[in-house]
């Protein structure tokens, strides 16, 4: 589901957008002034939430772009099997299991220790231990 549609002149740096139907979040926005008879351009470089993919494009500063909806919640851990880390939301006590690539972050969980990660568009991701 998107949030919202903002055009990319309102777009700053921080903000997560929808790339070919993956979420980025913006790292450098440059915005070219328009010229006599054109129009702005802005030239986006962004970074991909989930995962390590890194996008560069250019924009007409009309376009719209589509701003995903990241619900950010707690779950407490319950195992950890390889990469796949069994977690349990701690609002709705549903048993999630989630991918874990980061070792850094892996290494900080232990089993009932708590955890924040994002729901962005039905993808799950660990984000950081508590």
């Amino acid at each position: 589901m998107v949030l919202k549609i903002i055009n990319a002149t309102e777009a700053r740096v921080g903000t997560n957008i929808l790339i070919d139907g993956r979420a980025f979040t913006i790292k450098k926005i440059d915005i070219s002034k328009t010229g006599k008879h054109g129009h702005a351009k802005c030239r986006i470089e962004s970074d991909s939430i989930i995962g390590t993919q890194r996008k560069v494009f250019v924009v007409p500063g009309h376009d719209r772009l589509e701003v995903p909806l990241v619900d950010k919640k707690k779950a407490q851990v319950l195992s950890i099997a390889g990469n796949t880390v069994s977690v349990m939301d701690l609002e709705t006590f549903e048993s999630l299991d989630i991918e874990c690539e980061d070792e850094e972050l892996k290494g900080k969980l232990k089993e009932n220790s708590n955890v924040e990660y994002w729901d962005v568009e039905g993808d799950k991701i660990l984000r950081r231990a508590l």
